[in-house]
């Protein structure tokens, strides 16, 4: 481009007096839009446009992060923690007790993912139509009462039909959890807070194997002591969601915690994202784009491929450790390390792709690790002499759970429009489940101690998800550059910058620069970070690698 060329403006840049015009280009360069298809959208036209400053905004930030992540990190905890108790059950007595075979087993850990696989489409159209808060809030509550009924399950046709129960109603928890931070955080704030909740399936581990080492002491001859397990998390669990329903606002522009001021600047906030906040109206063409578009296959593949692994370590690891030459009880503290590592692990790798801006490639970075904990399991002999070896690499296994909300947050950023966003988390969630419905019947307890040939298979979807990692960006790098000439044949800037992803110093220098050139702004019908159009669709959309 040539020198003399207008300087790159940042879309959705309105966080100062004189707001940005989000496609960097003059006002007349963009044909009017009448029709007000989001929410958001309708709220600011008529509260009317607002300006503020970057501290105005922080401080909303603030609040929302003090109301809205806690409520999603007790969400995401129970809903790992009642997922998890088929685990932690394992090694106390739930295959003798209720006489199950080891395929048996195996099926109680797939079948919940059969429910959630059935039920995806639902859940996307249920996102889309209703209010979000209260559908997660009821999905709580439904997924654990079931999970306090599993008590009442004795033999294997009644475990496995509310397993899928269970699988069914906690179906909504991550795309909601996805949708959420979609809906309150702008797209460099989502990668941090996306972690935070991922994290707690470290969580989990710790909390879980502290109280299933507690509750595993429980001696009843009336109650087998998994059945305490089940009783005890189901409980909390439906408490913890009468608690969600009650604290939950549904969008930022129905947040009654936030004053009519602060849910202006909240939603306005997000105009930089070019996702859109809220339509409640389901579009068949932003679905039919979903199933046409390349980008959904490729999240697909690479979520597939790592729950797969995850499926069937996450499954068998308290049997794995525990063929390492545990006892129960030291297999399930040992677990406790497990947790600690995923926790670090994946805040520090959002951290670092916050940082490098490049997921795909610490995606890549992160593999390596769980490869060399395989290989270290399966070419190490079990003699009795190498349990700290087995250790180490179990735990290097562990940072696996770094891959999972990384492609949660790289494909939520790279989705526009909100009928779009909500089908591909369910289609991305969908190959999730595929994969955790796979990865527990690669290992069979007929394999121990070894696990060779699940511990081989969960090698090469490790091997598979770097190399996926490192080729994902130049497709999207491709699709930029589409968007670039289409900008280009509408009479703007090629060169737009993503204001979505600007940290706290380059967005002063712009709004200083900016404030300079005295540039008018876009309004609210002109402005295409919410009209509920899909990525594909606008020409101001950047994907972010």
């Amino acid at each position: 481009m040539a020198s003399e060329s207008p300087k790159p403006v940042p879309p959705g840049m309105a966080e100062h007096v004189d707001a940005i015009s989000p496609a960097g280009a003059a006002s007349n360069a963009t044909p009017p839009v009448t029709v007000l298809a989001d929410r958001a959208a309708k709220f600011i036209s008529e509260h009317g446009e607002i300006t503020f400053s970057y501290e105005d905004e922080r401080a909303v930030l603030r609040r929302v992060d003090l109301r809205i992540l806690p409520l999603l990190l007790g969400a995401y905890f129970f809903q790992q923690l009642d997922k998890s108790s088929l685990s932690y059950v394992s090694i106390f007595g739930i295959i003798e007790d209720a006489n199950l075979t080891s395929h048996e087993y195996s099926w109680l850990g797939s079948i919940l993912y059969f429910g959630q696989l059935a039920f995806q489409p639902l859940a996307a159209f249920l996102l889309v139509r209703l209010p979000t808060g209260k559908v997660i809030g009821t999905a709580i509550v439904l997924w654990g009462a079931s999970e306090a009924l599993l008590a009442a399950c004795t033999d294997f046709k009644s475990l496995v039909a509310l397993r899928f129960l269970l699988g069914a109603f906690e179906a909504l928890i991550a795309p909601s959890c996805i949708a959420i931070t979609q809906m309150w955080w702008r797209r460099s704030e989502q990668t941090l807070r996306t972690s935070y909740w991922n994290a707690m399936n470290g969580v989990t581990q710790i909390v879980g194997s502290l109280v299933t080492y507690g509750l595993g002491h429980i001696m009843n001859d009336r109650i087998y002591r998994y059945q305490v397990i089940f009783i005890f998390c189901g409980v909390l669990t439906v408490l913890y969601g009468i608690t969600f329903l009650i604290l939950m606002p549904d969008s930022p522009m129905e947040a009654k915690y936030l004053s009519e001021r602060e849910q202006l600047i909240a939603v306005e906030r997000l105009r930089a994202n070019q996702m859109g906040v809220a339509s409640r109206k389901w579009r068949w063409d932003h679905a039919l784009e979903t199933l046409l578009d390349v980008k959904t296959w490729l999240w697909f593949l690479i979520m597939t491929s790592i729950s797969i692994a995850s499926g069937g370590i996450g499954t068998f690891g308290n049997l794995i450790v525990k063929d390492f030459g545990y006892t129960n009880f030291n297999a399930i503290l040992f677990n406790i390390p497990f947790g600690v590592i995923q926790v670090v692990a994946i805040i520090g790798s959002a951290a670092l792709s916050t940082k490098l801006r490049r997921k795909g490639l610490v995606i890549a970075l992160f593999s390596l690790l769980p490869i060399i904990g395989t290989i270290l399991m399966i070419t190490v002999p079990r003699n009795g002499q190498t349990k700290g070896v087995l250790l180490f690499g179990y735990y290097l296994v562990s940072c696996l759970g770094v891959i999972t909300p990384m492609i949660f947050t790289w494909q939520g950023q790279n989705t526009g429009g909100d009928t779009k966003k909500k089908t591909t988390t369910a289609v991305v969630i969908a190959g999730m489940c595929a994969g955790n419905i796979i990865g527990p019947h690669l290992f069979d307890t007929t394999d121990a101690p070894l696990y060779r040939p699940g511990l081989i298979s969960a090698l090469v979807q490790f091997s598979f998800v770097g190399v996926m990692g490192l080729l994902i960006p130049i497709y999207l790098m491709f699709l930029n550059k589409l968007h670039e000439k289409k900008r280009v044949q509408l009479g703007k800037r090629a060169d737009i910058v993503d204001g979505s992803m600007l940290k706290r110093k380059e967005m002063q220098e712009v709004q200083e620069r900016d404030l300079e050139q005295k540039d008018p702004g876009t309004s609210i019908e002109n402005d295409n970070g919410l009209q509920d159009l899909s990525d594909l669709k606008n020409e101001d959309f950047i994907y972010v690698y």
